[in-house]
């Protein structure tokens, strides 16, 4: 996958800056700028990736917000200045001030144009899917829910762009009153060591959980069962600290957002979904 080198810029989630410094948020030019484009869905150049078949495969029944085709990276260079065109894309994100200077895989929504570099063009919606080099079946299985909510987070801000200049994490994060009657999955190698059994989540969290599989949770996204809300984790592994580690709860049914949250890794804050978390869960249940 193409890696971008954020050395200067900054990454964004939602097109909402989560590091520091500059942030960029769709204007109501590049909203309706977007609706005119079609979107080019760039594709490794290696022939045989395992992400290009899934891209071909979901995208045909998944994506309908625009007219679409498929473009390799090294076609990327001489499309990327026309402003017909738009392009989501595999991006690796480094963030402003970050230490570590850990790299994060991010899927990104962008326009054509001017910008000289990739990391200057105006961003619709970025969503982090792994750390940097993360094996691909850790994340390939959830990338039709992300591809829906793209669409789903462009649309709101079409619909009401005023929402695109707000905290976009507050707007979502509201999401969690709903979680109630809905059924947690999680896997186990995503929690805290204080919190990786069933006894010891039910002494923190009162809503309906299930540890599964990557499988089980493959499986009701194909069903869409509108009563599963999954954990995505994204972070940089054991023993990395001071790093992001970002966690979502998505809906199976909906691809909504019901929980977004990061905090940064050290020896008590490992790269897990931690207590903390599922005490936010609860009191909100």
């Amino acid at each position: 996958m193409k890696k971008c080198w954020h050395a200067s810029a900054v990454a964004v989630f939602l097109s909402v800056n989560v590091a520091v410094a500059q942030e960029y948020v769709p204007t109501l030019t590049d909203i309706k700028h977007f609706a005119a484009t079609k979107t080019m869905m760039v594709k490794e150049n290696n022939p045989l990736s395992e992400y290009n078949f899934l891209l071909e495969e979901i995208i045909p029944r998944e994506w309908n917000i625009t007219p679409y085709d498929f473009l390799t990276w090294k076609n990327f260079e001489s499309k990327k200045s026309d402003e017909s065109l738009s392009f989501l894309l595999m991006n690796q994100v480094f963030f402003v001030k970050d230490k570590s200077n850990t790299p994060y895989l991010f899927m990104s929504l962008v326009l054509g144009g001017k910008a000289g570099v990739l990391s200057d063009m105006p961003d619709m919606c970025s969503v982090p899917l792994a750390y940097w080099g993360a094996k691909e079946e850790t994340y390939l299985y959830k990338l039709e829910i992300f591809l829906r909510f793209i669409q789903q987070h462009v649309r709101l801000i079409t619909e009401h762009p005023e929402i695109a200049s707000k905290n976009i994490f507050e707007y979502y994060n509201k999401n969690v009153l709903q979680l109630s009657g809905k059924t947690l999955y999680i896997t186990v190698d995503e929690l805290s060591k204080d919190v990786n059994t069933e006894a010891k989540i039910k002494k923190v969290y009162d809503g309906s959980f299930k540890i599964v599989t990557r499988e089980e949770i493959s499986k009701a996204i194909a069903d869409r069962d509108p009563n599963v809300v999954f954990l995505h984790k994204v972070g940089p592994g054991k023993g990395q600290k001071n790093a992001r580690c970002f966690k979502i709860l998505v809906g199976v049914a909906d691809a909504q957002f019901y929980y977004f949250d990061y905090h940064k890794t050290d020896d008590k804050t490992p790269d897990a979904f931690l207590a903390s978390d599922f005490k936010k869960l609860s009191r909100k249940n």
